[in-house]
């Protein structure tokens, strides 16, 4: 008797573990179609504000192909046009930054739409005036009013290019490292035995961005909510920042890999156990973020 309760108590107990099993599978499954559902979505938000910049290009095109003589400014505008799809094709896809570039585009549509409007007019306004004007004075009229025309686009696409023209990273990595005396790194997820935090990430290409020395500030946040490192305060206006450290790098308009280290205050202390805040700044804007967890 006996045997036949410990047998059947087992089977309730399997039959209760298959379940949660077949349950829990169920429910990872569902968040990775979401997750992809989700992924499928903003890739083809990001392809259609492609799509929407490349027909803007395709105007300047035709704008250029209907004169003889191109204007410099037209050139640049069109330059300018392609640096920012550069810069939205290497660009993360997330809804943050999928809706910084997006807004930009419909704010640029927009003052685009009053212009040709207000083009259009100005032909009828010539049409009528090339009855009481000889044919040079009415060539000389019409270039005058599509060199204002093409001002007025590059005043509102500088505005546009020059909020994209920053620096951004991606592909964030954090990990603790244990430092062998040969100066070799290992990675260790065991706090005791870290000898230091390595961050590393990418900043990303961005054509818009003017070349030369940059520099972005890491903030490492221990389980403790302590910023290590340099643990320093930088002010941007009235808002204040703390860092670990600053990374200092030559940017030449490429992708470029970097990594920081952020050692112990003293070798004798260890690193706390549980889980790490890592974010990455360029001035007072948060452009990279992640996690990490030491045991």
């Amino acid at each position: 008797m006996a045997n036949n309760a410990a047998s059947t108590g087992l089977k309730v107990a399997l039959g209760i573990a298959i379940a949660l099993f077949i349950g829990l599978g169920v429910f990872s499954s569902s968040l990775y179609k979401e997750k992809k559902e989700n992924e499928k979505v903003l890739i083809s938000e990001k392809t259609k504000v492609l799509d929407e910049l490349n027909q803007m290009m395709a105007q300047y095109d035709v704008a250029m192909n209907d004169n003889t003589i191109v204007n410099q400014n037209l050139v640049e505008a069109k330059e300018r046009i392609q640096g920012l799809i550069d810069s939205l094709q290497v660009s993360e896809t997330n809804v943050k930054s999928l809706w910084r570039y997006k807004k930009k585009y419909l704010s640029l549509q927009k003052e685009m739409d009053y212009i040709l409007t207000e083009n259009d007019k100005l032909k009828v306004e010539n049409q009528m005036l090339a009855t009481t004007l000889d044919s040079t004075k009415i060539q000389l009229v019409e270039r005058s009013v599509f060199t204002d025309s093409l001002l007025v686009q590059n005043t509102a696409l500088a505005d546009v290019v020059e909020s994209a023209a920053v620096l951004s990273a991606n592909s964030m990595n954090v990990s603790g490292v244990i430092e062998r005396t040969s100066g070799k790194l290992i990675p260790t997820e065991r706090a005791r035995r870290s000898d230091k935090i390595r961050v590393c990430f990418t900043v990303a290409k961005n054509k818009l961005v003017q070349a030369g020395d940059k520099e972005l500030f890491v903030q490492v946040i221990d389980p403790k909510n302590n910023i290590l490192g340099a643990n320093e305060q930088v002010a941007f206006g009235e808002e204040t920042l703390n860092y670990s450290l600053v990374s200092k790098f030559n940017y030449e308009n490429q992708s470029l890999p970097i990594c920081e280290y952020i050692a112990k205050k003293d070798k004798k202390d260890d690193f706390e156990k549980g889980t790490y805040k890592v974010n990455v700044f360029n001035g007072n804007e948060l452009v990279t973020s992640s996690q990490f967890t030491m045991k």
